[in-house]
């Protein structure tokens, strides 16, 4: 799953990578319906892209990629998909994981997994507590997550502080929610990669993309690859990041 990248493909890069990707996988769909085949054949050969993106990653020291999975919104998808793309996790955390934990990446799943089956949610724990002190690159995997779910989870949490009463109403700042926010422990998103076309950010990590870089590219996710990832790097490199500063 992972490979080298070699010295003249990396001397391509800009001298400022970030540090923190995510990337809306978006299009698997798309690319088999363009294909005559099922969408479930685009989630399995979107697989390959996911190696490919954590490679690269690896490759490149990155601390962090956050990949958009299965959204909370992805359950109004027809059964047969979704129940393939269940079945396709399963699949992947058990002939992936251990390949991750040889390359030491830490395995993290953020989201809601309560709504998953046993088989899977089971699959879930083993993952993380195999990879749990690997130190390289994390890989979050965001299921059925949401953005909106992540911001309300933190806040029940504040407010059971609060009527604990270990806080106080007037203690609740944006340093107390960020506590109980998804990856809280992580380097802020630097840059969002959204392929597929749509230039949206569909409910994904509305906390922690705050002043994160946004790339669009009409490449559908099963084509992702170095290529794209570097274009998306370069564009980064050139922007000016200024946080709600002015112009230098």
């Amino acid at each position: 799953m992972i490979s080298s990248i070699n010295q003249q493909e990396a001397n391509k890069l800009p001298s400022s990578l970030p540090r923190h990707v995510a990337i809306i996988m978006d299009g698997n769909g798309r690319w088999a319906t363009n294909r005559g085949k099922l969408r479930i054949f685009g989630h399995q050969v979107g697989v390959k892209s996911v190696r490919r993106a954590v490679s690269f990653a690896v490759s490149h020291h990155f601390a962090a990629l956050t990949l958009y999975a299965f959204s909370s919104e992805n359950w109004k998808r027809p059964s047969q998909e979704v129940s393939g793309l269940m079945e396709l996790f399963v699949h992947a955390l058990d002939s992936e994981v251990k390949n991750l934990h040889k390359h030491n990446v830490r395995l993290c799943i953020i989201g809601d997994i309560g709504r998953f089956g046993v088989r899977l949610q089971e699959r879930i724990r083993h993952s993380e507590k195999l990879t749990r002190n690997n130190d390289g690159l994390t890989l979050n995997i965001a299921a059925n997550y949401g953005g909106r779910w992540d911001i309300i989870q933190g806040v029940r949490k504040l407010a059971t502080q609060v009527q604990k009463g270990i806080l106080s109403p007037d203690q609740i700042n944006e340093d107390a929610l960020y506590q109980y926010i998804c990856m809280n422990e992580l380097d802020p998103v630097d840059l969002v990669i959204r392929t597929g076309g749509e230039h949206r950010i569909s409910n994904f990590l509305l906390w922690q993309i705050a002043y994160a870089e946004l790339f669009f590219t009409d490449v559908l996710w099963p084509d992702f690859n170095d290529t794209v990832f570097k274009s998306a790097l370069n564009a980064f490199a050139q922007r000016e990041r200024r946080f709600g500063g002015i112009y230098t």
